[in-house]
């Protein structure tokens, strides 16, 4: 599992260092695909992450990396984000049995889709409260470890290795650089 992180998440990143992307802007990036990554809709985080990267110039390769790893935090805050939206909006919780949700789609369907539509929307609604605080800590904990790395990769250019992580993502020359 860790070779795996570093060869498809820490080198590719380290690249992106490396081709003069700065650290702040792959911040912002990696931060706003964590976030968008973590919205409680299913299945349309990409295309969010892909039209948020063209039109803010962001790295299209880092947001969607990004948004990638959010989805266990997207499936584990999906619940979370409902009942936050409940409260948000003083509306009821709704439940997520397979049981009855099942008894509901056969007595209502149309109803049943609505009732979850709303609760959805309002899920939707709690995300974007925590959404822009998220992002703006985000990014400036990982502008500092980006830049960190950044110094470490040069360092271990050099035959030094000052980051944390410079010593986990040097490139090797059997790797083909």
């Amino acid at each position: 599992m860790k070779q795996f992180f570093i060869r498809r998440v820490l080198k590719p990143l380290k690249q992106q260092l490396s081709q003069g992307v700065t650290p702040g802007k792959l911040a912002v990036a990696l931060a706003l695909g964590l976030v968008i990554g973590s919205v409680p809709i299913i299945g349309i985080t990409s295309l969010i992450c892909a039209v948020v990267a063209v039109v803010f110039r962001l790295n299209q390769p880092a947001i969607q990396v990004a948004n990638y790893l959010a989805y266990p935090l997207q499936i584990g805050l999906f619940i979370p984000f409902f009942h936050a939206g409940a409260d948000l909006f003083s509306a009821p919780r709704v439940t997520f049995t397979v049981a009855s949700l099942t008894d509901e789609l056969s007595a209502d369907l149309a109803g049943t889709m609505g009732k979850y539509a709303a609760a959805n929307a309002r899920a939707v609604a709690a995300w974007a409260v925590v959404a822009p605080v998220a992002v703006v800590l985000l990014s400036v904990v990982l502008r500092v470890i980006l830049a960190r790395a950044r110094l470490g990769a040069r360092a271990a250019g050099e035959g030094r290795s000052t980051g944390p992580l410079s010593s986990d993502v040097a490139s090797s020359p059997s790797e083909g650089h």
